[in-house]
């Protein structure tokens, strides 16, 4: 009868430790909801953080290019301004300034951003200075065209 008695109370032990057991389950479904949700808020921010001068670029067939790492933009408004990145600078100061952001060499990759009514010459004038400076890897930007 001893061992009955004992042999009940270990088992009544072990029920109320389990029910006081913290659960070893994670709950993902905050987890998911609060990823979507950034998932979506910065599906709708990428586009809006690309270039901050506004230009009204051309319209062209071309393909876009893929690209890993972030370009070196360099902007031509209708008004002959001339921008790198998103700072305005004196067209005088482009390859210095140029420089200073590509410490390195020649190698990286320049975009020019030409406004749709951008003078022809503003433009070639910015890509012959990036050109005699020994930058050869230069692209311009346009839009694809709507309707093709």
């Amino acid at each position: 009868m001893g061992m009955s008695a004992g042999g009940g109370r270990s088992g009544s032990r072990r029920g109320r430790r389990g029910k006081n057991r913290p659960m070893s389950e994670i709950n993902v479904t905050p987890l998911v909801d609060v990823m979507l949700v950034l998932l979506i808020v910065f599906m709708v921010a990428a586009p809006l953080l690309t270039v901050g001068v506004p230009i009204d670029l051309p319209q062209s067939q071309a393909k876009s290019l893929n690209t890993d790492s972030k370009p070196i933009t360099v902007s031509v408004t209708s008004a002959g301004d001339v921008y790198v990145l998103e700072d305005k600078i004196d067209p005088a100061e482009l390859i210095s300034t140029i420089q200073a952001l590509i410490p390195e060499g020649t190698d990286e990759r320049i975009y020019v951003r030409g406004d749709t009514v951008a003078d022809y010459g503003s433009v070639m004038k910015v890509m012959g200075q990036l050109s005699g400076a020994g930058y050869t890897k230069i692209g311009l930007i346009t839009e694809q065209e709507q309707g093709q």
